[in-house]
């Protein structure tokens, strides 16, 4: 079997096995995403992410990583959503959960579905070609994906900071498999943002102090995921009913109108109790009943005391009353990051601590 077809056969195996986009670069096609990378943590940006700058001489670059890398395929899987992910806004009484993690941890489908890629790969290549190696990433490895799959052809990354496709949107969860085989590279990705600053526009708490930049310390999903202590005061009330994650600067994206939820991965379809939960039910979890309601699911990671510290601010942004009694219960918790935001809520509904 020649190389040179090798590429396409891969690429068709992908689709088959549910990637939406599927892409090829060399290992040192993004040059710039480590000089990007290293300004980014000397600004402090990343916040309490603290892995960022452990590990940033591994994230700077695939040969950072592994140095025998030659090619990294790029692959992304669609959750286009078929509803409108703001839908909810408005409705105090429940708690909105980013798009991606309404379903079963995207981490665990798309990392067996890349494996299932790097073992195809292994056998249809192994038989013509000399030995060769490979590994699979998923986010939660030092890999900057994003850049990666901007310069394999999947998209680009716009002023939001997220890959942009084409075809999908700004809805791809994405994944790479590094490899020491030489293959013959895509075409990257190039920026078609134009004058577009819907994205910039969109979020709540201006993080983005200049296009293509993004402050973790004030972006929402960082605040209700990654922080783990309380929510500056600043941020509280712009956050809204959001729970976990923001899906504002993604679901303003004008290429979204190409993205179809008929062609999303079916592995990723929402749990409707996730969808739009009801925060007095959110408020009255203990750490058993959070680990039960958030089995197989992203969410599950943060753990019950942080659920609980943004169901307050959102229960404190609501304007419900009915919600007070519940609240108040949360002012004798064990976690002070829990009363503090109890504490908070209350006083937004006017209700005595």
């Amino acid at each position: 079997m020649a190389q040179d077809k090798l590429e396409h056969r891969l690429k068709a195996k992908a689709a088959e096995l549910g990637f939406a986009a599927c892409g090829i670069a060399r290992a040192d096609a993004a040059p710039r995403a480590g000089e990007r990378l290293h300004q980014w943590l000397a600004d402090g940006r990343h916040g309490d992410m603290i892995w960022m700058e452990e590990r940033k001489h591994h994230r700077e670059s695939p040969a950072g990583l592994w140095p025998e890398v030659r090619s990294v395929i790029a692959l992304g899987m669609s959750y286009a959503p078929k509803d409108d992910p703001l839908r909810f806004a408005d409705e105090g009484g429940v708690g909105r959960i980013s798009v991606y993690a309404q379903g079963p941890d995207y981490h665990d489908v798309v990392k067996r579905q890349l494996k299932a890629l790097g073992r195809w790969l292994a056998a249809e290549a192994g038989r013509d070609l000399p030995p060769f190696d490979l590994k699979v990433f998923v986010d939660t490895a030092p890999v900057m994906e994003k850049p990666l799959a901007e310069a394999a052809g999947l998209g680009w990354q716009g002023k939001h900071t997220n890959l942009v496709s084409r075809d999908h949107g700004s809805w791809l969860f994405l994944g790479a498999i590094y490899t020491t085989l030489d293959l013959e590279p895509d075409k990257g990705g190039v920026d078609t943002c134009g004058t577009c600053t819907a994205c910039l526009g969109a979020c709540p708490t201006d993080a983005f102090p200049a296009p293509f930049q993004l402050d973790a310390r004030r972006c929402i999903s960082y605040l209700t995921i990654e922080h783990a202590g309380p929510i500056p005061h600043e941020f509280r009330a712009a956050i809204g009913n959001r729970i976990y994650g923001c899906d504002d600067c993604l679901a303003v994206c004008p290429w979204n109108k190409f993205a179809a939820a008929a062609n999303a991965n079916l592995a990723f379809h929402p749990r409707a109790e996730l969808v739009a939960p009801e925060l007095a039910d959110i408020l009255a979890l203990d750490d058993a009943g959070f680990r039960q309601v958030f089995a197989g699911s992203p969410i599950k990671r943060i753990g019950r005391d942080r659920m609980i510290r943004n169901a307050l601010i959102a229960a404190g942004n609501s304007g419900d009353l009915r919600l007070a009694p519940l609240v108040q219960d949360l002012l004798a918790d064990e976690n002070p990051v829990v009363r503090d935001a109890a504490d908070w809520a209350l006083s937004r509904l006017g209700a005595p601590s």
